[in-house]
């Protein structure tokens, strides 16, 4: 089995890779019979010089290899025929702007496995960027905040190398008694946890958040039961949420009186109801002036995410009474960060953790025969067709 990794060709550059030189060294001495190719790529985090230090072959062209992985959307005309690929196809979804990718890779005959299908029996997700996700977008929130109210100013997180750096720049300045409300507990939700714990702002229960006074920075972390009731008043367990999304409104409106800033985590499940309105950020009694969506779904639970904003240009205004874009500079406007590929500003922490998944996760697979299932689960083509699976993307792959 001959594994290689491909230079990232998406614009604009994407400098994470799947594998960093120590990851791939551990790969060969795990799996003596595996081996490995890296396309030459002066974009990576990780310089050529890295790999071939270690003994990893480093070549302009890796086309004999079995199985390519990569991160981002391989253009077209790059996808070779009869290849396995492990990318973020960005299809699953029936992504309109990939659809031709979709297609090529049927008309290819190649076996795509997208790296958000990589799942384990009871389909939860096995790897991804999301921890970055979380740490990258929390330091943007306080960079945003600081900004708005000219108290400080953040450098850009892909100017600083680690977690360790994003914390530490923060802490250089005193924060004021502010109040954040975080929405997620996964691995997003995990990640914005890290960046708050480490600049030491005191974890409180939610209904102390909606309550109490502080002469501190404090933080919430709130779960779907937390801004979300049923319609007919009664209470019942997250499940009942998850199954019957419908049933519900948003009961985020009490956070929105007290919390001077939202960072979005969350999964957004289709059905469930929007988390913060036009209406709630209108409001004469809403605090909230800082707005940090990592999820970032643009017209979706967030009001405020009128689009993706760029790592270049990562803040701008919205003012909620026209619902619309202005300079996050004007006084009315609540500031918005919507940054949708964040883990690209820590390209190196980013890589090694999403490594470290890989090796754990997909790499046993090519060796025992999949015996835990995980690529059969993945595979989104096969033999010029879409997989029983993901026969859903039929339709999407004929463009109706």
């Amino acid at each position: 089995m001959k594994f290689g990794i491909i230079k990232e060709r998406k614009n604009p550059p994407d400098r994470r890779v799947v594998f960093s030189p120590e990851e791939l060294v551990e790969l060969k001495k795990t799996y003596p019979n595996a081996e490995v190719e890296v396309e030459s790529s002066d974009i990576r985090v990780f310089t050529d010089e890295e790999y071939t230090n270690l003994g990893i072959e480093v070549k302009e062209d890796i086309s004999d290899c079995d199985v390519f992985f990569g991160v981002k959307e391989i253009p077209v005309d790059y996808l070779i025929p009869n290849k396995k690929y492990f990318f973020f196809s960005h299809t699953i979804k029936k992504q309109a702007h990939n659809r031709k990718l979709l297609q090529a890779i049927l008309d290819k005959n190649i076996e795509l496995y997208d790296h958000e299908t990589i799942v384990d029996a009871n389909n939860r997700r096995l790897i991804g960027f999301g921890r970055y996700a979380g740490l990258v977008g929390t330091y943007n929130g306080f960079r945003g905040f600081g900004i708005k109210y000219d108290l400080f100013n953040l450098p850009k997180a892909e100017t600083l190398r680690s977690k360790e750096d994003l914390i530490a720049r923060i802490k250089r300045h005193t924060l004021p008694n502010i109040k954040i409300v975080v929405t997620g507990h996964g691995k997003v939700g995990m990640g914005i946890k890290e960046i708050l714990d480490g600049v030491k702002i005191k974890h409180v229960a939610p209904e102390d958040f909606l309550s109490k006074n502080y002469s501190q920075p404090v933080y919430t972390q709130i779960d779907v039961l937390d801004y979300n009731k049923r319609k007919d008043g009664e209470v019942r367990d997250n499940h009942d949420f998850y199954d019957n999304p419908q049933e519900y409104v948003s009961n985020f409106e009490r956070f929105t009186k007290v919390a001077d800033i939202y960072i979005a985590g969350h999964f957004h499940g289709n059905n469930a109801p929007d988390i913060l309105t036009r209406e709630m950020l209108n409001a004469v009694d809403n605090k909230i002036k800082v707005v940090a969506d990592i999820s970032c779904d643009v017209d979706g639970p967030i009001a405020c995410t009128l689009k993706a904003s760029t790592i270049a240009e990562p803040f701008f205004g919205y003012l909620p009474n026209e619902n619309k874009e202005v300079p996050h500079t004007h006084p009315g406007s609540i500031m918005v960060m919507s940054v949708d590929n964040l883990p690209c500003e820590l390209p190196k922490d980013a890589s090694e953790g999403f490594g470290h998944m890989f090796m754990e996760h997909v790499i046993p697979a090519f060796f025992n025969n999949d015996a835990d299932g995980i690529l059969a689960r993945a595979k989104i083509t096969e033999a010029g067709k879409l997989t029983p699976r993901f026969a859903y993307l039929q339709d999407y792959v004929d463009g109706k």
